[in-house]
């Protein structure tokens, strides 16, 4: 097996830093929303909304980051062609659709670009998710055989 470059240990460094990030930001989040929306002239009355919308959100994308993690430990093991990186793609790709669910119910009440954007990259990304995990569900397969024939 190839031996972890700079890279693959600065990306790591980097996933950790958003996993432990996303944390604080989504236990800080119902704190500093009121005063964010203050400061950006948001109406009171939307800081509910916007919390269940960016909590709603916010899970999710950390739970893809934690996912992320749990490949670049088989990554930096040298072995990430196993079946649990398959179930990590599969994971991956419902946060990714239940967070593009999120925001086409938010388009639906409140219609923005940015929204709309949101739920396109994230279906995609989706769609993605699920592409990669048929390839190392293929490339599981692939080793195993090769494994048994000696």
């Amino acid at each position: 097996m190839e031996k972890p470059t700079t890279v693959h240990r600065v990306t790591k460094i980097l996933v950790d830093i958003m996993f432990y990030g996303g944390i604080a930001v989504c236990i800080a989040l119902p704190f500093v929303l009121p005063a964010v929306m203050r400061f950006f002239e948001h109406p009171p009355e939307m800081r509910i909304p916007y919390t269940i919308i960016l909590l709603a959100s916010g899970i999710p994308a950390v739970y893809i980051v934690y996912q992320l993690k749990q490949i670049f430990k088989t990554l930096l093991g040298g072995n990430p062609f196993v079946s649990r990186n398959i179930s990590c793609l599969r994971k991956s790709a419902v946060a990714c659709a239940l967070i593009a669910l999120v925001y086409l119910v938010r388009i639906t009440f409140w219609f923005t670009v940015g929204s709309l954007v949101v739920v396109v990259i994230f279906a995609l990304l989706c769609l993605f998710a699920l592409t990669l995990k048929d390839v190392f569900k293929q490339a599981v397969a692939y080793k195993e055989e090769t494994d048994w024939t000696v």
